[in-house]
C-alpha cells in the first residue's frame, strides 16, 4: 500500500462512497481513454513493449500501464471530490485515495485489460475489468463492470439487483435444465487443457477459449456459455468483478468449491474459479477442475 494516499477535497461526505452512477461513468470514460491508447498503439509491433513487473507479478506491457494510467485518472477525479477508497490494481499493487483511514472503507478491485496477450496480438477479444467491494472477499463485492472491447459490450452488476448487458436486464433461462453446449476454458496451456478436456467428452459439445477471464464469466451470465472453467488459479483482478455479474444473473459459481467469503480480493490470492448456467453442471465442471490439482 502506498505511503502517501491522494488526497482531494470535494463535496463527498465523510465515510461516503461514490453511487453505482457515479461508478458507471467513471468507468464509461475510461472505456473512452483505453480505445485512444489502443488507437495509438496499432499492430503487434508497437504493442509488445514492456514496462517493468507489475505488483501482481507479470511482465507489464507500456499499453497495460497506460491503460491503468486512464484508469487511476478517474480514481484521483473521485478523490478530488472528496471520496476515500484503496484501488488494488495488477500494476501498481494497493493504492489508498483519500483521507479516510477506517478498515471499512470502499476497495476498488482493477484489471485494465483483462486478456492482454490477446490485446498485444491484436487479437480483440480482451475487456477492462472493475469490482467495488465493502470489504476484502469475494462476497463484500457490490458493483461489477466489465466491458468487452471487441464487440464494445458492457455488461454490469449492482448485488440484489441483477446483470445488466448494453442496458437490458439478462438472467439465466431457468426453464433451459442442464446442458454443456459450449464450455470456456481460460489459462489454457495444451498439457492441462488435455487433462481435462479427456474428463469432459461425454458432456460437453463444444469448447471456447476466449482469452479473457472476465470475458468467459459474462458470456455465462448472458447464457452464450452453458460453463466455464480456469486451468490455473486466477487472480482477484481476474475474476471479482465478473464473478458478481454471473451471480446477479442467476447462474452458479465457485472458486474451487470454497465460499466465498474464503475468496480473497488481496493480489497474492490465487483460486480456481468455475461458473455453469445450473448448480448440477457446475459441479461436473468442479470434477473435472480438481484433476488440475
Amino acid at each position: 500500500m502506498s505511503d502517501s494516499p491522494a488526497t482531494g477535497t470535494g463535496s463527498a461526505s465523510s465515510g461516503s462512497t461514490p453511487s453505482v452512477e457515479r461508478w458507471l461513468t467513471a468507468c464509461r470514460s475510461a472505456v473512452e481513454g483505453q480505445r485512444r491508447v489502443f488507437d495509438e498503439h496499432v499492430g503487434i509491433e508497437a504493442r509488445t513493449h514492456y514496462d517493468g513487473v507489475g505488483e501482481g507479478g507479470d511482465n507489464t506491457l507500456v499499453i497495460d500501464r497506460l491503460c491503468e494510467d486512464v484508469f487511476f485518472e478517474q480514481l484521483e477525479m473521485l478523490a478530488a471530490e472528496g471520496y476515500s477508497f484503496t484501488a488494488i490494481s495488477e500494476e501498481r499493487g494497493e493504492v489508498r485515495f483519500g483521507e479516510d483511514d477506517s478498515a471499512s472503507h470502499t476497495i476498488v478491485v482493477i484489471d485494465p485489460i483483462d486478456g492482454s496477450l490477446n490485446a498485444r496480438r491484436t487479437i480483440p477479444c480482451h475487456s477492462l475489468s472493475v469490482a467495488i467491494s465493502t470489504g476484502m472477499s469475494m462476497a463484500d463485492v457490490t458493483f461489477g463492470y466489465v466491458y468487452e472491447f471487441g464487440a464494445a459490450e458492457e455488461f454490469y452488476a449492482e448485488r440484489g439487483s441483477g446483470a445488466v448487458l448494453d442496458g437490458s436486464p439478462v438472467r439465466i433461462d431457468d426453464s433451459l435444465g442442464d446442458g454443456l453446449e459450449i464450455v470456456g476454458m481460460e489459462a489454457t496451456r495444451p498439457e492441462r487443457m488435455v487433462r481435462v478436456a479427456d474428463e469432459m467428452t461425454d458432456r460437453v459439445f463444444r469448447l471456447r477459449t476466449p482469452g479473457s477471464l472476465a470475458v468467459s464469466l459474462v458470456y455465462v451470465a448472458a447464457g452464450r456459455f452453458d460453463g466455464m472453467l480456469s486451468m490455473r488459479g486466477c487472480r482477484s483482478v481476474d475474476a471479482a468483478a465478473g464473478q458478481l455479474i454471473v451471480r446477479e444473473a442467476g447462474a452458479s459459481l465457485s472458486f474451487a468449491g470454497e465460499p466465498l467469503e474464503q475468496a480473497a480480493l488481496d493480489l497474492g490470492a490465487r483460486y480456481h474459479v468455475a461458473a455453469a448456467r445450473t448448480a448440477s453442471d457446475l459441479d461436473f465442471l468442479l470434477s473435472a477442475q480438481a484433476l488440475l490439482e
